[in-house]
């Protein structure tokens, strides 16, 4: 049976302009988003990989506008939400979450609990005291959380804990949706693989719909079905989780999985890549491939002509041009 698509990303570009020179006269775009493409079917979760600055965290956050986009398109359930007016984007916004990195700034620390989950069941719905309470208590059991909480404030809360409200205020009006931005990189690694099985699940439970954005290739394995690995503003490689991991092809996705510690009791370890030179500037970014400056690869095509991405195997996508037939 054919899994049925719920986003689809064509050609998203976000641009900041800066500007430059003297008396700022002059005026140059960062590119920190340019030219993404990417599907995601119902009930699946597609992980997001990258240094830090690769531009992760703005895709995921143009994709559930929170930021207006430059161009390109974001079909969510067959709908472009990429210009909608806010009047317009309300429905989906109930329908699109976000569980952001560091859980007591995304809290606001004067509501307790009951006031941070219920707060967006009363915008995108109007139950009563005793039904939003019950909803509530029915989140954090979900969360694993207990009644006891109900009334505590975030400060009074564990980065763990306050994480579990996060994800219960989410859940709280019933996503097809969640962006999942960095939320397990400011825990304890002890409670890591606790969020970690609790987002699986739920997600087995509910059928929600992931974007997982995290600097840790290995858990990120763990959570996602598909994984796209980003560079400078670009996906590079589009593969299942486990086909990424045993067989990367771009130079990027091979370096950047060379890096994850591994024990010294393995027989077989990945050889360690080391990359030469610094990631360019999103403002001044090389022409051609972005990646050819640090790539052991590069040929002379790389610095003229950008590579498309095309499907070497059953949905294993690279734009490289080591792949050109």
């Amino acid at each position: 049976m054919m899994s049925e698509t719920l986003l689809e990303v064509k050609d998203l570009k976000k641009y900041y302009p800066m500007k430059t020179g003297f008396l700022n006269r002059g005026q140059q775009h960062l590119k920190a988003v340019d030219g993404v493409n990417f599907t995601i079917n119902k009930g699946e979760t597609f992980g997001l990989v990258g240094e830090s600055g690769c531009g992760k965290s703005t895709v995921g956050r143009s994709i559930i506008r929170l930021h207006d986009v430059t161009s390109g398109n974001i079909f969510f359930d067959g709908t472009d939400i990429a210009t909608l007016k806010e009047r317009d984007l309300k429905k989906y916004r109930r329908r699109m979450q976000a569980v952001f990195q560091d859980p007591y700034a995304s809290l606001n620390p004067t509501m307790n609990v009951f006031e941070l989950i219920s707060e967006p069941l009363k915008i995108h719905g109007s139950p009563s005291i005793k039904e939003q309470k019950e909803i509530i208590l029915d989140l954090l059991n979900q969360v694993g959380l207990k009644e006891d909480h109900l009334y505590r404030y975030p400060h009074e809360f564990s980065g763990g804990q306050r994480q579990r409200v996060s994800i219960a205020r989410a859940l709280s009006v019933k996503p097809d949706f969640i962006l999942c931005d960095e939320p397990i990189s400011a825990l304890d690694v002890s409670v890591q693989a606790q969020v970690i099985n609790m987002l699986e699940d739920i997600q087995a439970e509910t059928g929600v719909t992931y974007l997982f954005i995290a600097h840790d290739l290995s858990m990120v394995r763990h959570i996602s079905t598909k994984i796209g690995v980003m560079y400078l503003g670009n996906i590079v490689e589009i593969a299942s989780s486990d086909e990424l991991y045993t067989n990367p092809l771009h130079p990027y996705t091979q370096a950047l999985l060379s890096a994850i510690p591994e024990p010294d009791t393995l027989k077989e370890k990945r050889e360690r890549i080391i990359l030469k030179g610094e990631v360019p500037s999103p403002l001044d970014s090389p022409s051609g491939c972005k990646f050819r400056t640090r790539c052991p690869h590069a040929m002379s095509i790389c610095a003229e002509v950008v590579p498309s991405m095309i499907e070497v195997e059953s949905g294993h996508q690279v734009a490289c041009h080591l792949f050109d037939n």
